[in-house]
């Protein structure tokens, strides 16, 4: 069949044979699917360090997808790039190790912020529209919805309770309180949708729920970052966020902006004024 010819092409092709190939070439492809601008801006022997194999099992794996070289591989990773940047300064900015001898809170703000806006920037390129509005569809339906993002998700998970209770929809955080994580979970059912959101090395618990409501019957939306996470195989629509990195932290700055985005158009959907539902103050009693 030859060698995929886009970015996206190869990132499924991937996925297809993920399971097919050895534990090495596995590392690599979690690599190359969860950091692709890293590799359109490496060497092979910074990426070989990064993916901790020798720079010959990078070759291997362009090999095994049908490329001459791994040089040819990447340039679909460059191309993909360009595409979407505008600035070659912004892209090497972003690749560019920001170790230096002094990192003071000013660094580091500097350094979220403007990788924060690249990642963010990009977002509209990823998702399409398509996959948008099945997403808000599945919501706008739904009988019940059911929330879980466990440990760094968990922020992600607690903002859509948050916001879908001010739309009226039934909704249920699932957090493990009290050691009850199996009986919050107990009673999804065909009718309703679970928002599962988890990142590498995925929360077991987040997976496992996400299992039961796939067998239930029920919609799974996942909000992850790799096309290979446990969560893609069970999702009706699977958002892989790129979020940016800094020194080592993760960001969770796209995965907010996607939730928002999603609910302020199942608001607009919901109430006219796309005003986030107009429940009334609980009066508590003394």
């Amino acid at each position: 069949m030859g060698a995929p010819t886009s970015l996206d092409q190869l990132q499924q092709a991937i996925s297809r044979n993920y399971d097919d190939l050895s534990k090495r070439l596995q590392q690599v492809a979690r690599f190359l699917l969860e950091h692709p601008n890293t590799v359109a801006l490496e060497t092979v022997a910074s990426l070989a360090e990064q993916c901790d194999v020798p720079p010959s099992t990078l070759v291997r794996f362009a090999a095994a997808f049908e490329y001459n070289g791994f040089s040819e591989m990447q340039n679909l990773f460059r191309q993909a790039l360009v595409e979407q940047t505008s600035s070659y300064s912004e892209r090497v900015k972003l690749s560019k190790s920001t170790v230096s001898t002094t990192i003071d809170a000013s660094h580091i703000l500097e350094e979220f912020s403007s990788s924060n806006a690249f990642s963010m920037n990009h977002m509209n390129h990823h998702f399409s529209q398509e996959m948008l509005n099945k997403a808000v569809d599945l919501l706008e339906n739904a009988q019940n919805i059911y929330l879980i993002g466990l440990r760094r998700a968990f922020p992600i998970s607690s903002y859509f309770a948050y916001s879908l209770r001010h739309l009226n929809k039934t909704t249920h955080l699932i957090d493990g309180g009290g050691g009850m994580l199996i009986e919050q979970a107990s009673n999804i059912r065909e009718n309703d949708v679970i928002i599962a959101t988890a990142f590498s090395p995925y929360a077991k618990e987040t997976v496992n729920v996400s299992e039961y409501a796939f067998k239930a019957g029920a919609q799974v939306i996942a909000i992850t970052d790799s096309k290979i996470s446990p969560l893609a195989a069970l999702s009706d629509v699977c958002f892989d966020v790129k979020e940016a990195e800094v020194l080592g932290f993760r960001s969770l700055t796209s995965s907010m902006t996607l939730a928002q985005t999603l609910l302020v158009a199942l608001a607009y959907r919901l109430n006219s004024d796309g005003k986030m539902g107009d429940t009334k103050p609980i009066e508590w009693q003394h």
